[in-house]
């Protein structure tokens, strides 16, 4: 089908051309004797006139007509600074309707109204708007520059098998039944963690893949049931050698779609730091503000709940904002307390104020003037400051602070845009307690290497081992996270025995891939870089249905194709499958 060039291309340079353009109707305006048309592509709009020869002929063209046409680029009477092409207009001369369109049940623009879950029901309209598509666009973009960078960098790209074993990994596993084997199941991949670990034990050296990865857990507005990783492996490194590649790749990508040059080497961080600082392990290091643990500046103190806290082993922490006290009624301090309470479980939110080098504020009145003076000089108050204080277990404290840090940085406009701030943290626990298991388990998972300097706490000393883990964190958002593995057999028996694993039941669950240790596997380690989360960060939406090209809502529901659905139950016998009653009802 003839096209001379695409509609968003076209310049004021190009007066004088005949072109012929195809696209979508955006809008249309009629004039009386002159027809007005906005024809999108999906390189952007240019306006198209038809004069009265040619008006008649699209007098039934509705939004979303198709329509062919060709003409000589003119300049347009009155510039339009808002489009690019905004200089120049096509004065048709002649017209063709490729195909026509019912009224769109939704507007297909940027600045829309329509509901989510409508534009997800018509996501094949909705991906015409061009946010959406210069998102897609992004996204392929982050793809190749990663691409080629690896390939630079000696990496070669192989594909891990979709269906494989169950092995738990931390999530649910999404099941699929086979049909030649009745009875028995494969999982979709949680992510490729043990095929890439075989690879380096195979020999490869430098694996990467954009993988698919799947995980049956519950939904939130960063993340989706399947999902896709920038995936890479490494042998015969250590954690800087994987660093110095993930930051050359975040170089080269940042540069490549945004034309921003990042810092030589990012800011590092050890997890028990970043958690007494922010109160998270993926903190926003664009502003300031981090929490101040004060809880030894009330040791003698007379305050009777700062005094049952520090009794307890808890913390007494604090936040400090400038020029905000003014800006924070008791109405709306109230509304950050039930933020606090309902959401993290914490007692209450103190709160002060400094006004003519006075402090005043709901716990004035119980401290003593060294404490006052004490908070002046330890948080370098001056007037109109507001402090927002937490007493309680040292992880509610730091984890509702965290929270609050972030909420009132946003209130506050205290967040630059376009500024981004990477950091690495570093020095994971290597385990945690699960209640509901009751027994320490993996807080990465089970192949991490724990640091050589804490390998006898395995078994004496849990809660106190570190491990060779890693996040990369991106203006409050974890980017990836990985590690440096365990590629010695009598270390991964120890990890599985602290964990409550014998051997047996380890080779039950992973046993192929512990057989495979046993002939000499190299040291390696690597990471798994979240690519939606990523093209979130750099298309500057919160909503990684925005980066996705068909997404499913926070139910898990694709509400497009109706999916999940009830399959026949000829399709079920196959499978030797049968539904409870009690399942269908649920």
């Amino acid at each position: 089908m003839e096209r001379t060039c695409r509609n968003g291309t076209l310049r004021l340079s190009d007066a004088g051309k005949q072109v012929t353009l195809i696209g979508w109707v955006s809008r249309r305006r009629n004039l009386g004797a002159l027809v007005f048309v906005d024809l999108r592509d999906r390189s952007g709009i240019v306006q198209i006139v038809f004069d009265e020869n040619l008006s008649p002929q699209v007098k039934e063209v509705r939004s979303e007509y198709i329509l062919q046409v060709t003409g000589t680029v003119q300049e347009r009477g009155q510039h339009n600074p808002k489009l690019a092409t905004g200089e120049i207009e096509v004065h048709a001369e002649s017209v063709k309707i490729i195909n026509s369109a019912e009224t769109p049940p939704i507007t297909i623009a940027d600045d829309t109204d329509t509901l989510e879950d409508t534009r997800l029901k018509y996501r094949y309209l909705d991906l015409r708007r061009p946010v959406l598509q210069n998102n897609m666009i992004l996204r392929h973009k982050i793809c190749m520059i990663a691409r080629n960078t690896l390939d630079a960098e000696g990496f070669v790209e192989v594909e891990t098998p979709i269906l494989a074993r169950s092995t738990p990994e931390g999530a649910r596993d999404y099941l699929v039944p086979s049909r030649i084997y009745n009875g028995k199941f494969w999982a979709l991949p949680q992510s490729p963690q043990i095929y890439k670990q075989l690879l380096m034990i195979g020999g490869l050296e430098r694996y990467f893949q954009i993988a698919r990865c799947f995980r049956d857990e519950d939904l939130r507005a960063d993340r989706q049931p399947e999902f896709t990783q920038i995936d890479i492996e490494m042998s015969f490194v250590d954690e800087e050698d994987v660093w110095h590649i993930v930051e050359k790749l975040m170089q080269d990508i940042f540069r490549g779609v945004k034309g921003v040059e990042l810092e030589d080497k990012f800011v590092r961080m050890p997890w028990a730091e970043c958690m007494k600082k922010y109160g998270t392990d993926k903190p926003d290091l664009r502003f300031g503000n981090e929490i101040h643990d004060i809880t030894d500046l009330f040791e003698n103190t007379e305050f009777q709940v700062f005094k049952a806290v520090r009794e307890n082993g808890g913390e007494i922490d604090a936040l400090k904002f400038e020029h905000a006290a003014a800006l924070y009624s008791r109405k709306k301090l109230d509304q950050l307390q039930d933020f606090i309470k309902h959401g993290f479980k914490a007692k209450a939110l103190a709160y002060l104020k400094m006004e003519k080098g006075e402090i005043s504020g709901s716990i004035a009145k119980a401290l003593s003037e060294s404490e006052k003076e004490a908070l002046k000089e330890r948080l370098c108050m001056q007037d109109d400051d507001l402090v927002l204080i937490v007493a309680d277990k040292a992880k509610i404290a730091e984890a509702a602070l965290g929270a609050l840090r972030v909420r009132l940085g946003r209130e506050l406009n205290l967040i630059p845009e376009n500024v981004y701030k990477f950091l690495w943290v570093t020095d994971f626990p290597m385990f945690e307690w699960s209640e509901d298991e009751n027994r320490w388990v993996a807080q990465h998972h089970p192949f991490t290497a724990p640091k050589a300097e804490d390998v006898d706490k395995l078994f004496s000393d849990p809660a106190h081992v570190s491990s060779r883990a890693y996040d990369l964190v991106l203006n409050g958002y974890e980017l990836l996270s990985g590690s440096i593995r365990i590629h010695d057999q009598e270390l991964q028996a120890k990890v599985f025995e602290s964990i409550g694993l014998t051997m047996e039941q380890a080779k039950a669950r992973f046993g192929f891939f512990l057989d495979a240790f046993r002939y000499g596997t190299p040291p390696h380690g690597g990471v798994g870089i979240g690519l939606e989360r990523l093209t979130m960060v750099l298309a500057g939406t919160e909503n990684i249905r925005d980066v996705v090209a068909f997404p499913t809502t926070n139910s898990s529901m694709d509400l497009m194709s109706e999916s999940p659905n009830v399959v026949d139950k000829a399709q079920l016998d196959i499978l030797g499958i049968e539904i409870k009653d009690e399942v269908k009802k649920a």
